[in-house]
């Protein structure tokens, strides 16, 4: 247990964004003795938190005033340039030397004029978007790419080695974006193939359990078919033993999908697979699937064939 002395030399965190990511991230900067100060739209989010010994507030504003080192964990750009920029935002009342990173995945573009509008307050923003999921988040295992001013990386690591278990340097602001969607892209081309190959091979009479251990003892052998896989029944702990509940949703992955499409065609850059991958979430957003885990493709792919 740590000792109140401890916790006491240890100045204020603050955290706007509780949702399944952001909850455990923060709790998590509780267990290392760091002083939270949170906020979030859903009033309620706070609650569980609060219980927990955190300050709750009000507005981003009012975190700025109490914090000088932000983490911010959001859904998408719009609500990032809200909480940096908007009304009651954390630019309206920002610390000089304010230290702020922001955990949500987005554009990358949107990165950097954040960390523009940040620098013009005398404040230091940071990209930070994470990999690993609710599940890692909650054991502290993530894994945080950061971009930014190299000089500022230090007091940004001390922060985020509470909440993961690697945190890994990219570059300057943007750069940890574009590492992630590239990530995120991959996973979903991953988890498609894995999925038609599955259902591929059960209609060809093979015991999914069978073909998955064969698949994964050979050249086909990926993160999705070894630790993630989306057949029901094939692995336990996984989305796809619970009804595809919990884990990365759909949603999500259609979105970042969508960034690495905005990404890919604002550089020219070929990604057939990439869009084919973004195309398939989409339409798995209007058919029941959006608040499904992403390896729910498989279940998708299975009716699509019944029809």
């Amino acid at each position: 247990m740590l000792s109140t002395r401890s916790m006491a030399s240890k100045t204020p965190v603050g955290f706007i964004g509780l949702g399944n990511m952001g909850s455990p991230m923060a709790k998590n900067l509780l267990k290392n003795g760091y002083p939270v100060i949170a906020t979030d739209v859903f009033p309620e989010s706070c609650k569980e938190l609060q219980d927990l010994g955190a300050q709750v507030v009000d507005s981003p504003a009012e975190v700025a005033e109490k914090a000088d080192r932000i983490i911010t964990m959001l859904p998408s750009s719009p609500n990032v340039i809200d909480v940096y920029t908007g009304a009651n935002g954390i630019l309206k009342k920002v610390k000089k030397g304010t230290l702020l990173i922001d955990s949500s995945t987005i554009d990358p573009a949107v990165s950097k004029e954040m960390a523009v509008a940040a620098e013009k307050m005398g404040a230091v923003f940071m990209d930070a978007p994470v990999s690993g999921g609710v599940g890692a988040a909650s054991m502290a295992k993530l894994t945080f790419m950061v971009g930014g001013v190299e000089e500022e990386y230090n007091a940004a690591q001390e922060l985020l080695t509470c909440m993961g278990a690697n945190v890994v340097y990219c570059g300057q602001v943007g750069s940890g974006q574009a590492a992630k969607l590239c990530n995120n892209m991959l996973l979903a081309i991953g988890m498609t193939g894995t999925a038609e190959t599955m259902n591929l091979g059960i209609r060809l009479g093979l015991d999914p359990k069978l073909l998955a251990k064969i698949l994964n003892m050979s050249s086909g052998r990926c993160w999705s078919s070894d630790t993630y896989n989306p057949v029901p029944g094939v692995m336990e702990g996984v989305p796809s033993a619970n009804n595809y509940q919990g884990g990365f949703g759909t949603t999500l992955m259609a979105k970042d999908l969508g960034l690495a499409q905005n990404t890919a065609t604002n550089t020219k850059t070929p990604i057939p697979l990439g869009s084919l991958a973004h195309q398939i979430y989409r339409v798995m957003c209007s058919r029941g699937y959006a608040n499904k885990d992403f390896s729910s493709v498989f279940q998708f792919l299975r009716e699509e064939e019944g029809q």
